[in-house]
């Protein structure tokens, strides 16, 4: 019966009789009932290498977000709305989607089909404490047992088929892309460390760009993320890095002092001892600070309640979330090359949606090439949003090979992208639209605009939680009844997480200070027909005031303008035309000299049209004609 449902299943579905099998294998062993299986890895990271895609292995389902769990007899995935549809093509009839992602409905399920007093097994190094805890009180009273087993099944089961660790070579980062010395980043943390109350001796990091970050050491093993598979346990006398030692040259082991144990040396540690490494230092006379976010119960589980410190974020998440003046300069020097690829992008679209040869995912790859040609360049720091009409009301769509649809000069299309480069990460979303809008598209996108602008420009007491100021973004929707449904920004990196933590506009984010950056992302979405966002990375600096205080503002760093297409001046108040129109000067004299030093001349003159003075009087140069202007410049410059 299940071979004949088989048959008519969709082509994309994966058989996975064979690896559920080789898992029950495992689970019988372990007297094991149910086996719980998360869609994260040891680090709690944003994005998981293929060889921890242990969810998508066992279900075939390749979404980014659900939680897996097999029994002796069922196979289920608990995932949300943006996968469903894929779900069901994935997975094979061996499994049951579950429309809910909630603990408490995965465990009402495991209830149901786990009999008294067994056993429900899970892998601790892929379970936050958080996690762990509301598993854990779920499962009270219901004489089941959660049981931690630290060698994961699923990897015992996908046994030589699994990909490998990576081993590419980390490396570290020429000094002149970086803020402070890795001394120096020890020596903060040690001097935090000193005067906590609760006085640790010791951090343990367990985010990989925590690591990447003390020691100003990159490396690849995290698609968009230039990380590598570690954790640092930092003491008030060693410095303890748990690694693949192989991993290092001889130039990178000097540069880490390895040669030796004063606390300005750095001892190398494999990286599967970390476990056995925390616990024999939990044996003695210690204080163990960890940031409970992003720590997993498999270290957690070997430290002494009465010797652990939590709190929301390690002391690196904090120190690195302000950038002192070298790390701004820095950042500022990525979005000005980053810019240029955009403008490049914007320019390059103007010219190929009329001919009809451009669609989401050609889009998409242009984008990511312009790019990977800029100096420092390492990559995308996500996968690159390219949406056109109804596909750009889903917040986070992405194309495929496979699935894409042909950008056109009557719909509006959406591009939310970043890069990576040695200087700093690049996070920033433009919408544009080449034909004749419709007036409520005009009026919602101005309305994001506003939004994007009543924020940066609000100046706000130092100190203030980025939660406070968010509703700014979206007053200007909130008047006619209009909204979005996600976050309005996140911290950003360099050369590290395009969505830093603990930087934000979230009711868990710490308090703004001067020297963070920021996104600002408001936007609007049409179900079915369009979506809006407007996307810019923002400075934190202090704001010039008439009566003397301390307070904050934001100084904006992405530097591409807004399609003048879609704006509805007669919306704006004074004061918003005055800040617009002097940040299009802003982008004018930070990226019209490099376009011009590049002799991108084609590009130059569109910067030009598109930051020329708003007024509200102005008509509007809609972007068709400016379509016709820059091809017969084109055409001026190549003839010459």
């Amino acid at each position: 019966m299940l071979q004949h449902k088989q048959e008519r299943l969709p082509v994309t579905a994966v058989n996975t009789t064979m690896r559920l099998a080789a898992l029950r294998q495992q689970m019988e062993k372990s007297n094991l009932s149910a086996y719980i299986i998360p869609d994260t890895d040891a680090h709690m990271s944003e994005y998981i290498g293929k060889h921890d895609e242990r969810r998508a292995w066992i279900s075939g389902f390749t979404g980014s977000a659900g939680t897996a769990v097999v029994t002796k007899k069922k196979a289920a995935v608990w995932t949300d709305s943006r996968y469903w549809t894929q779900a069901e093509r994935q997975m094979d009839c061996n499994w049951e989607l579950h429309k809910e992602v909630s603990i408490s409905s995965i465990v009402a399920w495991i209830l149901a089909e786990v009999p008294d007093g067994e056993n429900v097994g899970f892998d601790p190094f892929l379970f936050s404490v958080g996690s762990w805890e509301n598993y854990d009180q779920e499962l009270q009273d219901s004489n089941r047992h959660l049981l931690s087993i630290t060698t994961n099944l699923v990897d015992v089961a996908w046994g030589s088929e699994r990909p490998p660790v990576p081993s590419q070579p980390i490396y570290a980062l020429p000094k002149e892309f970086t803020g402070s010395t890795w001394q120096e980043k020890v020596s903060a943390i040690r001097s935090y460390m000193q005067n906590h109350t609760m006085a640790p001796t010791g951090v343990l990091l367990s985010a990989l760009d925590e690591t990447a970050w003390l020691f100003n050491l990159r490396s690849s093993d995290i698609p968009y993320n230039p990380f590598f598979y570690s954790y640092t346990l930092l003491t008030d006398s060693s410095i303890r890095l748990f690694v693949n030692k192989s991993r290092f040259s001889l130039e990178t082991l000097q540069y880490l002092n390895t040669n030796c144990t004063l606390p300005m040396c750095v001892q190398l540690e494999d990286y599967s001892q970390i476990r056995d490494g925390v616990k024999a230092y939990a044996s003695g006379n210690v204080k163990i600070l960890i940031g409970i976010s992003y720590t997993t119960y498999g270290v957690y589980d070997v430290i002494p309640k009465e010797k652990l410190v939590t709190e929301t974020y390690s002391p690196v998440m904090l120190i690195k979330a302000v950038k002192n003046s070298k790390e701004q300069a820095l950042l500022k020097a990525s979005h000005v090359r980053d810019a240029v690829a955009v403008i490049q992008y914007l320019v390059w679209l103007e010219k190929n949606v009329p001919k009809g040869t451009v669609d989401e995912f050609s889009g998409a790859e242009h984008i990511d090439q312009l790019r990977r040609n800029e100096n420092f360049s390492s990559g995308p720091s996500f996968e690159t949003i390219s949406a056109s009409g109804l596909n750009a009301a889903l917040a986070h769509y992405s194309p495929t090979k496979e699935l894409h649809r042909k950008l056109s000069l009557d719909e509006m299309y959406l591009v939310d992208s970043g890069g990576q480069y040695w200087d700093g990460t690049t996070d920033i979303t433009r919408t544009v639209h080449w034909g004749t809008p419709t007036a409520f598209q005009k009026e919602a996108y101005t309305r994001v605009l506003m939004g994007n602008i009543d924020l940066s420009r609000l100046v706000f007491p130092a100190a203030t939680s980025g939660r406070v100021v968010e509703a700014f973004a979206r007053r200007a929707l909130w008047e006619v009844g209009l909204n979005y449904g996600h976050g309005t920004g996140h911290g950003i990196g360099n050369f590290l997480c395009v969505h830093e933590w603990p930087v934000g506009f979230q009711y868990n984010n710490m308090a703004m200070a001067k020297g963070m950056f920021t996104s600002i992302e408001p936007g609007y979405y049409q179900d079915g027909e369009f979506g809006i966002r407007l996307e810019d990375v923002a400075l934190v600096v202090e704001a010039k005031t008439k009566y003397p205080g301390t307070y904050l503002t934001f100084e904006l760093v992405s530097f591409v303008p807004y399609d003048r297409n879609l704006i509805d001046v007669s919306l704006l108040s004074p004061e918003q035309l005055q800040y617009l129109n002097r940040y299009y000067q802003t982008i004018r004299e930070n990226i019209g000299p490099e376009l011009q030093r590049r002799q991108l001349l084609e590009e130059f003159a569109w910067l030009e049209r598109h930051t020329e003075p708003l007024s509200a009087s102005a008509p509007h140069t809609t972007s068709l004609a400016s379509m016709w202007v820059a091809s017969a410049l084109a055409i001026l410059s190549w003839s010459c």
